[in-house]
């Protein structure tokens, strides 16, 4: 049976990533959903950073399995404890400061699996009345259980296009797409010309039409005008 939530307040960003999946189905398939996008990729590719100032797939995986251990412990305190701080953190420091480097994205990969096995496990078992419970964010405010929950199942999906983004530019299928791009272009381009001057040329015609009609009209009028002078 599918599981109820309580009203939620999180922002409309993650909602929109989520769409009409239900949020703890989301985030229990999340693991193979990244897996697949790590599927063929070599360590090169997998620290490269698609473009400058972006993380790179293997610091996207850090922090998968960095934020998996903070939303492990909010979740804990949420659901024990009456109104609990949920300090923020600095995700670009935690993935910067916490030597991800060392180990290999498939360390990672497996440290955020049984991280969020844990957690979903956890949620599953959880009673309904549960998700109603509130925790104080540093930044956010009041965030109930089910916001949380509908919250880290978006923030899964927009990492995930992430990952997708910097895939395709690392295997080069960003450069294809944006040559498939500009050649479709000119060709439109070449198509529009080609159509511009088509209707030129048929405008021009026309013209030479409707000059040729007035010049015989005006000769047959001169004629008549003869004509009747004679008379």
């Amino acid at each position: 049976m599918k599981r109820t939530y309580p009203p939620i307040t999180t922002a409309q960003r993650y909602l929109d990533a989520l769409g009409n999946h239900d949020p703890l189905e989301s985030m229990r398939k999340a693991p193979k959903r990244v897996r697949k996008l790590l599927k063929g990729l070599s360590r090169k590719q997998l620290r490269r950073q698609p473009e400058e100032g972006r993380w790179s797939i293997h610091q996207v995986l850090a922090h998968f399995a960095d934020h998996e251990f903070v939303l492990g412990a909010r979740v804990r305190m949420v659901a024990s404890m009456e109104r609990p701080p949920l300090v923020g953190y600095d995700q670009d420091a935690f993935v910067r400061e916490l030597a991800h480097d060392a180990v290999e994205t498939e360390q990672l990969l497996a440290d955020f699996s049984a991280a969020r096995a844990a957690n979903v496990a956890l949620l599953e078992r959880l009673p309904p009345a549960a998700f109603e419970r509130v925790g104080v964010h540093s930044e956010r405010g009041d965030e109930s259980l089910a916001t949380m929950l509908f919250m880290y199942a978006g923030h899964d999906r927009m990492h995930e296009a992430q990952l997708q983004r910097a895939r395709d530019v690392v295997t080069g299928v960003t450069a294809a797409r944006e040559r498939e791009a500009k050649k479709a272009a000119e060709a439109q381009a070449r198509k529009a010309e080609r159509r511009a001057a088509k209707l030129a040329r048929k405008a021009a015609e026309e013209a030479e039409k409707a000059a040729r009609k007035a010049a015989r009209e005006l000769e047959s009028a001169g004629k008549r005008g003869k004509s009747k002078k004679r008379e």
